[in-house]
């Protein structure tokens, strides 16, 4: 799949980014995120696949791109026949986010990115668009850490594992009102706390790597993207593991479904029954291979962001595999017109 596909899906997410960090800083966050969906929709349609989309941008009526159910792939092209075989092609499914922190790039803030991940038939869980309880923490710590411990005897773990005192370790949370009990308690552990408003995929990612100064991801968010930062550790080693939330005085920020009574039956609708199971990173992206890929839109943790410069632009993209255990940094000049000079930094 990656020898396939690998190039394939860099272009895509590198596509998505160029689309929308012409609109970082303007005050549009709906525009960012619809051109970037167009810009991915338009390339993934020139990929010889069968691809599916299980977590898009929502329900087909909600969705004019990139909704749930979706096909794309070179044979959605309206001369299919003429340039494609079905029986020839690889089927996959594909969970995407244009543009993950759509209100970063609005307002010209770090860590937004496109990404997607992508599996053979069956390999990704297909999340409804709840929220989910998350925990993400370094390789080291896989499977000593759980997120039905506290967050107290969590960062105990994780210090231990990466012998380091718990003063020197730094969580992300989702700056929102229902982390408030949840921040409190990881500051009296003794942990700092970074808040960030959107982009959790980002965090998740970067615990997995040395360097970032970043430990652990705790909180709520939202449950596709939990999904794609599910793909990604699972590739990378790291731990993750996510719980679905459906009540929405849980939340208290909104739930797609107006009860909790009816997003139980939504579940179960789903084929859902054990609505409270916990799910590793092997669980939510269970696929024999899985492929991660991310640009950066705006400069984060991991990535720079789009680079413009007269006549092109320079991205910075993430892929990660679980086929060949790598990830690589890939870092891309793109020629629009005859540029003056190519923008080296």
């Amino acid at each position: 799949m990656e020898s396939t596909l690998g190039l394939e899906i860099i272009e895509v997410v590198e596509q998505a980014a160029l689309a929308s960090a012409k609109w970082m800083g303007k005050g549009e966050k709906d525009i960012a995120d619809e051109v970037a969906v167009e810009a991915m929709r338009n390339r993934m349609n020139k990929i010889h696949m069968r691809g599916r989309i299980v977590i898009g941008e929502g329900e087909r009526d909600d969705a004019p791109m990139l909704y749930i159910g979706e096909e794309v792939g070179i044979c959605t092209q309206e001369n299919a026949d003429q340039v494609c075989n079905l029986q020839e092609l690889i089927e996959i499914d594909i969970a995407v986010d244009p543009c993950e922190g759509t209100n970063l790039v609005a307002y010209g803030q770090p860590g937004s990115m496109a990404v997607l991940a992508i599996s053979e038939k069956g390999g990704l869980f297909a999340a409804p668009d709840f929220y989910m309880k998350k925990l993400a923490a370094p390789p080291a710590a896989k499977n000593h850490v759980d997120i039905n411990k506290t967050a107290t005897q969590n960062l105990q773990i994780i210090s231990e594992c990466l012998d380091r005192s718990i003063e020197e370790l730094v969580v992300v949370v989702m700056d929102r009102s229902r982390h408030k009990d949840l921040i409190n308690e990881i500051r009296t552990a003794g942990a700092r706390v970074r808040l960030i408003s959107d982009g959790d995929v980002s965090a998740a990612l970067s615990c997995a790597f040395a360097g970032t100064n970043i430990h652990a991801l705790m909180g709520i968010g939202a449950a596709p993207e939990g999904v794609i930062s599910a793909a990604a550790m699972r590739c990378l080693g790291g731990h993750f593991q996510g719980q679905l939330i459906y009540d929405p005085e849980v939340v208290k920020t909104g739930l797609i479904g107006e009860s909790k009574e009816g997003n139980i039956a939504r579940l179960n609708e789903m084929g859902i029954t054990d609505i409270d199971r916990v799910y590793d990173a092997d669980e939510l992206a269970s696929g024999e291979t899985v492929l991660f890929a991310a640009c950066g839109i705006t400069p984060g943790t991991l990535m720079n962001g789009v680079r413009l410069f007269h006549g092109g632009a320079r991205t910075q993209s993430l892929v990660i595999s679980s086929e060949t255990k790598t990830a690589r940094f890939v870092d891309t000049v793109h020629m629009f017109d005859q540029p003056k000079y190519i923008q080296l930094h």
